[in-house]
């Protein structure tokens, strides 16, 4: 068993991806309201605050708060998986092992995390989360994806509607 070794900070704040195991699933858009049950069930029993996230199909992304004197991201993101998978009917192809252990075949086992450093840090992994729909070219607007947390951001005025421009227009976001 490999020794993972994950830094602990109690109220710290952390970066997140999490996949379903199928990469090709689309499972996660097509059950939104599912998961944002199953985060706000978590949320009630474990809080924290979501700085940040963004669902994409098949995996999502993530930063993190957690209360002082807490570090404990781990049964959360169990939680998570938990009450998603149990919210689904179970339609997904199972590998002898999962079956055996009585596992679904939905979430890949582990998830990585980061421990958020500095503002720098916390401002890259933020932008990054906002970015990600335009760079796994879901849309050519940030603003046009609406499985993201930029849009309570564009409300709270932290972000312009128009933030990272069209990546569609030549020079507005790179090569077009």
């Amino acid at each position: 068993m490999p020794n993972y070794r994950r830094a602990f900070v109690p109220g710290g704040c952390w970066f997140f991806t999490v996949a379903l195991l199928e990469r090709r699933n689309t499972l996660l858009v097509d059950h939104i309201t599912a998961l944002r049950d199953a985060v706000a069930r978590t949320r009630e029993r474990f809080p924290f605050e979501i700085d940040t996230v963004v669902v994409l199909p098949d995996h999502l992304h993530a930063v993190w708060t957690l209360p002082p004197g807490d570090a404990d991201f781990s049964t959360r993101w169990r939680l998570i998986k938990t009450h998603f998978a149990k919210a689904l009917p179970k339609e997904e192809r199972l590998s002898a092992v999962r079956a055996k252990l009585g596992e679904r075949g939905i979430w890949q086992r582990r998830f990585w995390e980061h421990l958020i450093r500095d503002e720098a840090d916390y401002a890259h992994h933020v932008d990054y989360c906002m970015i990600n729909p335009v760079k796994h070219g879901l849309v050519s607007r940030v603003q046009d994806w609406p499985y993201s947390s930029f849009h309570r951001d564009v409300r709270r005025g932290v972000f312009p509607l128009d933030w990272a421009g069209d990546a569609s227009v030549e020079g507005e976001f790179g090569e077009a």
